[in-house]
């Protein structure tokens, strides 16, 4: 899996080299990538310049879907505490929030419609992992674009994990969606929330056949969840991870990763990637890559979906419904309802 060294000329060829794993040419196929690179973190513009070099190397080499990390869009705060201790707040954390806040994006808004155009300009399935703004509440979100140029919706991170917490909001069940498309149909969990057994059996139950797991999870016991996820749910599994070393971040003291910063180099590796795509029946299509930034494709037999289900579909033949059940709660929850959307004001000089 080499990597090509990266060039921020957009016109200078290829980014990164591609990581092809073959296919079998006689079974209908998606072509399929994940994108393991950084964020330009703080720098909304140029890592929406960056995504789209990403996403025009990718469709040069045929890509029908491509997936970016989690956070690729606003940055994921890796390292950053934000000044916090339990009771206690500084001015500095609250000044690195501001920052990180005015590097989100809202949904729908300018960058929203420009990832749209990139879709369709590339005729390219898309899922971009975001930090959405809604007001001043922050939200880990997952994008989904067709090959049409059309937003179809979005996926909020239901529980953020730890630290997370501070710095984001929490999604609620109507934003747990699956699209159906001409390439599949197509859901997303964020990191740790795909060890959620209920958001998966929801995504189960809704049919996904290609599960996105954007990440930023480089360790490797990330892996075993993968490949759990696609046994279970006999699914295609897509986790795509950001590669960053220090000097992908703005260095200190403007930024600094909490306890460990007196150890880093401007190389020192901050998150490994670990990007892998794996088939229904657990076999590693490509993947995992802890070399650096880089496309990795594969071509997905959607035929090997039924045949994963054939012995395990756990929703369907392999459920006991009057035993076990979900109920999800899928409406949108809201902290103020007003009982109208408008007030009329009697005029008193009639």
């Amino acid at each position: 899996m080499a990597l090509v060294t990266t060039n921020p000329t957009i016109n200078e060829g290829p980014l990164f080299a591609e990581v092809d794993m073959g296919s079998d040419f006689n079974a209908p196929t998606v072509r399929a990538t994940v994108v393991q690179a950084s964020t330009i973190f703080y720098d909304t513009p140029a890592t929406l310049d960056k995504a789209e070099r990403l996403l025009a190397e990718a469709t040069s080499y045929g890509s029908q879907l491509v997936v970016f990390p989690e956070a690729f869009v606003g940055g994921y705060p890796r390292g950053s505490a934000f000044g916090l201790s339990i009771g206690n707040r500084t001015a500095k954390g609250r000044e690195e929030f501001r920052k990180y806040h005015s590097a989100a994006i809202d949904v729908p808004g300018p960058e929203v419609d420009r990832l749209a155009a990139m879709a369709g300009k590339y005729k390219v399935h898309l899922v971009m992992g975001v930090i959405e703004r809604d007001g001043y509440t922050l939200y880990c979100t997952v994008l989904f674009f067709d090959s049409q140029g059309h937003y179809l919706g979005k996926h909020r991170k239901i529980m953020p994990t730890a630290l997370e917490r501070v710095i984001w909001g929490f999604g609620d069940g109507s934003t747990i969606p699956v699209f159906e498309t001409p390439v599949g149909k197509i859901g997303a969990a964020i990191c740790w929330e795909n060890r959620m057994p209920l958001l998966r059996t929801a995504m189960y139950a809704k049919g996904v056949e290609i599960y996105c797991a954007p990440t930023a999870d480089a360790r490797d016991v990330w892996q075993a969840s993968m490949t759990h996820i696609a046994l279970e749910g006999g699914c295609f599994v897509l986790s795509a991870n950001q590669f960053c070393r220090r000097r992908d971040y703005p260095p200190p003291p403007e930024y600094v990763f909490a306890g460990t910063e007196v150890d880093l180099t401007p190389d020192s590796v901050v998150c490994a990637g670990g990007s892998v795509i794996i088939s229904p029946l657990g076999a590693v299509l490509a993947g995992p890559n802890y070399d650096g930034e880089a496309l990795i494709s594969a071509d997905l037999d959607l035929g090997e979906i039924a045949r994963a289900k054939f012995d395990f579909d756990v929703v369907g033949h392999y459920s006991r419904p009057e035993v076990l059940s979900l109920t999800v709660k899928d409406h949108q929850t809201n902290p103020v309802t007003f009982t109208s959307t408008s007030t009329k004001i009697e005029d008193k000089t009639k």
